[in-house]
């Protein structure tokens, strides 16, 4: 098991956010998290990434525990991270964003140029002048560049123009073609559940319910997404 996460909770100082988070992901698995806004989801990827580490639970990845080790630690571990809001660098080129945090391995510049033509594109452009699903390219592309074990992608089409969201799910498909470990945060079902071998819901700060994307009736889609098969 690549990620192993047992029954964590977070809180923002006083306030709760996390009262029993599990779940797990394999090595080349895929696995999605999914919820209602507001359930804890981005807070999990920040637990997991120690950004907004766990009071108490298990969470364990690679074999090695991530339990109040530092954030940079767990990222030097294999934990690749495409937060919410992309935060690229604005003041720098697309390549000196790609190349900052680098390390050598499989994804190198060529390779994300390949997945994203866009980028070498405009290479030479500051992160700031870009459009917003560019931005998101970047963000993905710069986490790829520390060849991670584990890509946590969280709400990476979110907000984007339909042709945007196409490039990005389609790299997603070749990304899990190629074995890349990923869980991935996002509301689109339609483009979620087909890249998916697992999904994970949580509600209220509470994993409820685990299953594989066919066993995700409309039942389980109504009480805890807010939405009916048909529009999954």
């Amino acid at each position: 098991m690549l990620l192993n996460v047992e029954n964590i909770q977070t809180f923002y100082d006083k306030s709760q956010a996390l009262f029993d988070v599990s779940l797990s992901i394999n090595t080349g698995e895929v696995v999605a998290l999914m919820g209602r806004n507001g359930v804890g989801k981005s807070t999990t990827v920040r637990s997991i990434c120690q950004l907004t580490p766990a009071k108490s639970g298990i969470i364990t990845f690679d074999d090695k525990n991530l339990i109040g080790m530092p954030s940079h630690k767990a990222a030097q571990l294999g934990l690749g991270l495409v937060p919410e809001g992309r935060r690229c660098f604005g003041n720098l080129t697309v390549y000196e964003n790609l190349i900052a945090t680098a390390r050598q391995g499989l994804w190198d510049i060529q390779k994300t140029y390949q997945l994203f033509p866009r980028l070498a594109e405009r290479k030479e452009q500051y992160a700031a002048t870009l459009s917003g699903g560019e931005q998101q390219m970047l963000a993905i592309g710069r986490a790829l560049l520390t060849n991670p074990k584990l890509l946590l992608l969280d709400e990476a089409t979110e907000g984007l123009a339909p042709i945007i969201r196409q490039e990005i799910w389609s790299a997603i498909h070749q990304l899990k073609n190629e074995g890349q470990s990923l869980l991935i945060v996002d509301k689109t079902l339609k483009e979620l559940l087909p890249v998916c071998d697992r999904c994970f819901i949580l509600e209220k700060g509470t994993t409820v319910w685990t299953g594989t994307p066919t066993s995700l009736n409309e039942d389980i889609s109504t009480r805890y997404l807010g939405v009916t098969e048909r529009t999954i």
